[in-house]
């Protein structure tokens, strides 16, 4: 049965109601770090670009759409950029004839600086203490085409730059069943396939570029998957499927993945980890009313305006994963969390160390099959 996982783990419970241990300030400096966000122009990948950036790392947007990445890097160079120097405005003071109390900064228009504004006056500066624009750039990544995620990261690779963080963030959800373009499940292939081939063609630049944190963005529906969690002679099977077990089959994948991939990473200052975001409100559901029908797609949306977290808050759990010390002080690998920082068992199928391989196994054969000079 679905979900007994969690609801039957008091651990769990008990995460959705202490206080949050993580926020974007408690992020370190990130100058001279290289990071690669996957579906970064909107939810998730967007706010956590925006983090990630306004703390000085160099942010690639792997994403799909150029219009849209283009846009989406404007867009957060203004945010950033415009509110960094709202940040930068004096303390006001109140003084009464006793004592004398200060406020946060304020903007020109009177609201306080973003975490991201604050973030960006005190880490984006040149030696001189000038202020600088946020790296941010664009890199051409089709999650739905597995030769798009080898050029990807070809492309990448003849920067010559370092890779210190890689986020597998992007990802589709519920959607109707449809084959990628190499002929695999799509969420299947877009989800697990897609980020595994770019991953791969990263990893000796990732590893070398150590310390070094991969991220694989997982979810609780990993554990609504089909029968056996992942059948692989079914994977094209529209019948022993639904969008919502396909979906789950595909976030089971990426905690598979990861754990098979931290265990070959053991020895290397390479920290491999999954998380779960929480329930965020987001585009990601935006084929609920073709895959769920409308009344289901209604009550998600409304569940969502009401109770979801925003992309800024459902952002922290990887963003901790991507930069906190604590990760590398208790050496923590392979593991899967929920928000923020907690770390909470999978399902069987998950912690399955032979599922692990043959996931591993076929992704490997499936990638030599159908990418070119792989």
């Amino acid at each position: 049965m679905p979900y007994t996982n969690v609801a039957f783990n008091p651990q769990f419970w008990k995460t959705l109601v202490q206080k949050t241990k993580f926020s974007t300030e408690d992020i370190p400096d990130l100058t001279g770090k290289v990071a690669i966000v996957t579906g970064a122009n909107s939810g998730l990948g967007y706010a956590t670009t925006v983090a990630l950036a306004s703390h000085g790392a160099h942010v690639f947007l792997a994403c799909r759409s150029k219009d849209k990445a283009l846009e989406a890097i404007e867009r957060a160079k203004v945010e950033i950029r415009g509110s960094s120097r709202s940040a930068s405005f004096p303390t006001s003071t109140t003084t009464t004839t006793s004592t004398t109390t200060s406020s946060a900064p304020s903007t020109p228009t009177g609201k306080a600086p973003t975490a991201a504004a604050i973030a960006a006056a005190k880490y984006l500066k040149d030696k001189d203490g000038n202020a600088v624009e946020p790296k941010l750039e664009f890199l051409q990544l089709d999650l739905n085409d597995m030769n798009s995620c080898s050029r990807a990261a070809k492309e990448f690779l003849e920067k010559g730059l370092a890779l210190h963080i890689l986020i597998n963030n992007g990802g589709i959800m519920t959607s109707p069943f449809a084959l990628s373009a190499d002929g695999i499940e799509q969420q299947f292939a877009v989800n697990h396939m897609g980020h595994f081939v770019f991953t791969m063609g990263l990893l000796d630049k990732i590893i070398a570029s150590q310390p070094s944190r991969i991220v694989m963005l997982s979810s609780i529906g990993h554990e609504h998957t089909p029968k056996h969690g992942i059948d692989f002679q079914t994977l094209n099977d529209r019948s022993a499927s639904n969008p919502a077990s396909r979906y789950g089959r595909s976030k089971l994948a990426n905690i598979l993945f990861g754990k098979a991939l931290a265990r070959r990473l053991a020895k290397e200052k390479v920290w491999v980890n999954m998380p779960h975001p929480g329930f965020v409100y987001t585009e990601l559901a935006r084929n609920n009313k073709d895959s769920m029908g409308v009344v289901a797609a209604g009550v998600y949306d409304l569940a969502g305006r009401m109770c979801a977290s925003k992309p800024e808050v459902g952002c922290l759990n990887q963003l901790w994963l991507a930069t906190s010390e604590e990760v590398v002080e208790r050496d923590l690998r392979g593991l899967y969390f929920v928000p923020v920082g907690n770390e909470l068992r999978p399902s069987s199928y998950a912690l399955d160390e032979e599922l692990q391989e043959k996931l591993w196994t076929f992704s490997e054969q499936l990638m030599h099959e159908k990418v070119k000079e792989a």
